[in-house]
């Protein structure tokens, strides 16, 4: 990987969000050239403020929306490498702000994707989008790329109209004879790791929690998520990015998710959450308030089958580490450490187990 990325012009939109942020620290690790296209950080405190990237990757301002500016930086910057991250990724907020999350989620991969048929010098794009995606039927069973798209929700259902476009525009205008660039989609479950200050999730809402010594609220205890270190997605994204740069056929849709063991109720992981961070802490508890909120999937599972057979991925991270991974971080967030080399000490250990 390090061979691989070292020189190329990677452009990440979303690269101010959370994982747009550990995205960007691996890009530096692994060598590459780094051009940020995103609104500004979407949560206040920020990861991407206190990770130090901004001085060390062209960083710019922009909403994938707005079509011409998209344009403009593709034909200026050239990118090899195309990873699409940019999204509003909050189910509650999709029903607050559905207009919003579908201009964002379709028209700015619509987007995106227009610009890299535009710019020769694309050879590899990869769409982030999500577990949501599927057809929700509460099924015991894993989804597999296959089944049906259909999310429930305007957030999952606006990433559902996403992986859409992305085939129709991969079938359109980058098959056959025409321009050679890989296309693929990626679907991850529930991401959890440091420096995630996102509303309406359950890992920042227990470490905000603890930090002001107020109870952890949990809205659905038996809820069943996949939850997984947010290095498995990022590393798995750039897996696939330089397997298809180098072999057109590896691309596809792709599931990217724990193994059984890591699929838990949300009131199993904050249990683990507050019996570690009492291990140091101490008063990390929680409460099942409902809050009635609008429908969110009760059961939610991936079959990750196809990635482990074509790509050779496996997952490095159980859910325990990745909590005392968290919990690593908060730490030294809380001291006032030097966050940019916890997050490149997590990642060098990550980027080992391969």
């Amino acid at each position: 990987m390090r061979e691989f990325y070292k020189g190329k012009k990677v452009l990440v939109t979303g690269h101010t969000g959370f994982k747009g942020s550990w995205m960007c620290r691996t890009l530096l690790l692994l060598g590459a050239e780094v051009v940020g296209f995103s609104l500004d950080p979407p949560t206040d405190p920020s990861l991407f403020d206190m990770a130090d990237i901004k001085d060390h990757i062209n960083s710019i301002t922009g909403d994938i929306r707005n079509l011409a500016l998209l344009k403009d930086t593709f034909a200026k910057e050239k990118p090899d490498i195309v990873i699409h991250m940019a999204a509003q990724p909050i189910v509650r907020t999709s029903y607050e702000e559905p207009v919003l999350t579908y201009g964002t989620n379709v028209m700015g991969t619509v987007n995106v994707l227009e610009c890299v048929r535009l710019t020769d010098s694309v050879k590899s794009f990869v769409n982030v989008t999500t577990d949501k995606v599927y057809k929700n039927n509460e099924w015991e069973w894993g989804y597999r790329e296959t089944d049906e798209l259909c999310g429930f929700d305007p957030y999952s259902n606006s990433k559902s109209c996403s992986e859409l476009v992305t085939y129709s525009y991969k079938n359109s205008f980058f098959s056959g004879s025409q321009r050679k660039c890989a296309i693929s989609t990626m679907r991850a479950g529930n991401v959890i790791g440091g420096g995630d200050f996102a509303k309406d999730r359950i890992i920042p809402d227990c470490i905000r929690a603890v930090i002001s010594g107020s109870e952890i609220i949990v809205r659905n205890p038996y809820s069943i998520r996949p939850y997984q270190f947010v290095m498995e997605p990022v590393y798995a994204y750039l897996m696939l990015a330089a397997r298809q740069y180098e072999d057109i056929s590896f691309e596809g849709s792709y599931n990217i998710g724990p193994d059984e063991e890591d699929i838990l109720t949300t009131g199993d992981i904050t249990d683990m959450f507050c019996n570690k961070w009492n291990k140091n802490h101490a008063g990390a508890s929680w409460k099942n308030v409902s809050d009635k909120g609008p429908h969110e999937a009760g059961y939610l599972r991936l079959d990750t089958s196809r990635i482990k057979q074509k790509l050779g991925w496996k997952r490095k991270t159980d859910v325990s580490t990745a909590i005392d991974r968290i919990i690593e971080w908060v730490d030294v967030w809380n001291m006032g450490g030097d966050i940019p080399a916890c997050m490149d000490r997590q990642i060098e250990e990550f980027i080992k187990t391969y």
